[in-house]
Parts: C-alpha cells; structure tokens; sequence
C-alpha cells in the first residue's frame, strides 16, 4: 500500500457534508427562482421554469448524494504483497528440521 500524503487525503466527511448541502441549496433556490418565474414568462419561454421546477429537485438529490473524493484511483491490495510469501519455510509439512533433531 503507498503511503498516504496530506494532500492525497480525501476531504473529512464534515467538510464532504458541507460542500453536499451546499450544492443542494443552491440547486433548490434555483428551483425556487424557477416557481417564481413560471407566472411571469409567456409563450414556449414558459416551459424552461416548469422544466428547472419539476426536474432540478431529482438533479439536486442525486448531486447531494454524491460523495466526494472519487477522483483518487483505487488502491489495488494484491500490489502491496508480495507474488510469493517469504516467511513460509522451504520444507515440506511435516518435516519440521526442529523436531528431527529432538528425535536423535
């Protein structure tokens, strides 16, 4: 496993939460701005508030439940060990060197 910088960190979930709700409001004034507009605008120009009014809530859910630091490549544990374990003796089970010289 590579070791860890400060900057590769992903951001603490208090600030990932902040910068979520953040998000969240300002798509939902958006869509406020967009119910205000609809009695305002005239002709075809009417769809775009209605659109913004019934569509940014599901764009704003989906947005606030993203959590950040996704942009890390993931870690990959079969490269931090090694391709054959080196603790593991050169003998076969049950030949233990030790106890053969206990028996003589």
């Amino acid at each position: 496993m590579k070791p860890q910088s400060i900057t590769s960190l992903p951001p603490s979930p208090d600030d990932d939460r902040h910068r979520r709700e953040v998000q969240y409001f300002v798509m939902m004034s958006i869509r406020v701005l967009c119910v205000l507009a609809i009695p305002f605008t005239h002709g075809w120009w009417i769809l775009l508030p209605i659109l913004g009014a019934v569509f940014l809530p599901y764009f704003a859910v989906v947005v606030a439940n993203v959590k950040g630091g996704g942009s890390r490549a993931p870690e990959q544990p079969t490269l931090a060990l090694p391709a054959t374990p080196t603790d593991v003796p050169n003998h076969p089970i049950g030949d233990d060197p030790a106890a053969e010289s206990d028996r003589s």
